[in-house]
C-alpha cells in the first residue's frame, strides 16, 4: 500500500521512465531499466528488483488493463531516509506502474524558449527523477502562451533539451543533438539514433547548439519514446525551415528498429507460452 506520508512521494525522491507498449510488449525495456538503474544508483535509491520479473509483471498489468497499445509510466519511489520519517512500508523502495492512452502529438510542434532551465554542471542534470514540477510549470506556461513545448537552455545559453523530449537539428547531411554535458537527459530514442551513426547518408552526431543554430537549421525535430521524431515548425514565434529529408530517413530507420524489437519480444512471449 502507498501512503501520502512516504518520503519519496513527498520529496520526489525516486526515478522513473516512460515506456511505449506495442502489441502488449514493452519497447526497449532493457534500455529503460538500465537508465533507471543508473539514475537510482546516483540518487541512492535501492532498486532490488529483477528486470526480467518486472517486465513480466508489467506485461500482466498491460493485459489486465486491456491496454496492448499504450504509454506506461514506471516509477521507483524511495521510502526511507532524510529528515522525515514517514510510515513503515516494509520495503526500501516501491515500484509503481500505470498505463495511459497514447498521446496524439500531431504533425508538428511549436516551441517556446526557457533560459537558465538546466544547470549542466549539476551532477543530477542527466537523471530522470521524480522532481518534475519545474518541467510541468514551464510546459504549462508554454501552453498558456500558445506553444506546445519549450526549449530549455542551460546556464551557458546553449540548448539542452525540451521538458520531455530531446532535440535535434539537421544541417545538410548531418543531424546534431546536444551532448549530455550540456544538461540533457539520455533519452532512449536519442540513444538509438546516435548508435546508428549513419543512415542513408545522414550522420548523427553530438554537438552543442545555440538557439541561432536552430533558427538556421534545415529542420529541427524533437524525439521521445512516445513521439518518435516530431517536426518543429516554430520556435519563439519564428518559423523554421522544413526540409524533411533527414528526419524522414531517420524516422524510417527508427520504425524498422522498433518493429524488429517488438517482433522479437512477441515471438519470445509466444514461444515461452507453448
Amino acid at each position: 500500500m502507498l501512503s501520502p506520508g512516504q518520503l519519496g512521494l513527498l520529496a520526489g525522491w525516486g526515478v522513473f521512465s516512460t515506456v511505449r507498449v506495442l502489441q502488449g510488449a514493452i519497447f526497449a525495456w532493457e534500455r529503460h531499466w538500465a537508465r533507471m538503474a543508473k539514475d537510482a544508483r546516483l540518487l541512492n535509491v535501492a532498486l532490488p528488483f529483477d528486470p526480467v520479473r518486472v517486465e513480466q509483471d508489467l506485461m500482466r498489468l498491460v493485459e489486465a488493463n486491456g491496454h496492448p497499445e499504450c504509454t506506461m509510466r514506471v516509477v521507483a519511489v524511495r521510502n526511507t531516509g532524510g529528515f522525515w520519517q514517514g510510515p513503515e512500508t516494509g520495503s526500501d523502495t516501491d515500484l509503481i506502474a500505470l498505463t495511459a492512452d497514447l498521446n496524439p502529438w500531431g504533425e508538428s510542434v511549436r516551441l517556446a524558449i526557457q533560459p537558465n532551465a538546466r544547470f549542466a554542471a549539476n551532477e543530477f542534470s542527466g537523471a530522470k527523477i521524480l522532481s518534475w514540477a519545474w518541467n510541468l510549470a514551464w510546459v504549462e506556461r508554454a501552453h498558456n502562451e500558445g506553444f506546445d513545448e519549450c526549449v530549455l537552455l542551460n546556464e551557458r545559453g546553449s540548448v539542452a533539451e525540451c521538458t520531455s523530449a530531446n532535440i535535434f537539428a539537421a544541417f545538410g547531411g548531418t543531424v546534431a543533438t546536444p551532448p549530455l554535458s550540456d544538461g540533457c537527459l539520455p533519452g532512449i530514442t536519442r540513444e538509438v539514433l546516435l548508435e546508428c551513426k549513419m543512415v542513408g547518408g545522414i550522420e548523427v552526431v553530438e554537438r552543442s547548439l545555440r538557439p541561432e543554430d536552430l533558427y538556421s537549421a534545415d529542420e529541427v525535430f524533437i524525439t521521445s519514446t512516445t513521439r518518435d521524431l516530431l517536426h518543429v515548425s516554430e520556435i519563439a514565434g519564428r518559423k523554421l525551415r522544413s526540409k524533411h529529408e533527414a528526419r524522414l530517413k531517420l524516422s524510417a530507420y527508427l520504425r524498422e528498429f522498433i518493429d524488429a524489437d517488438i517482433a522479437a519480444r512477441v515471438a519470445a512471449r509466444t514461444a515461452s507460452a507453448r
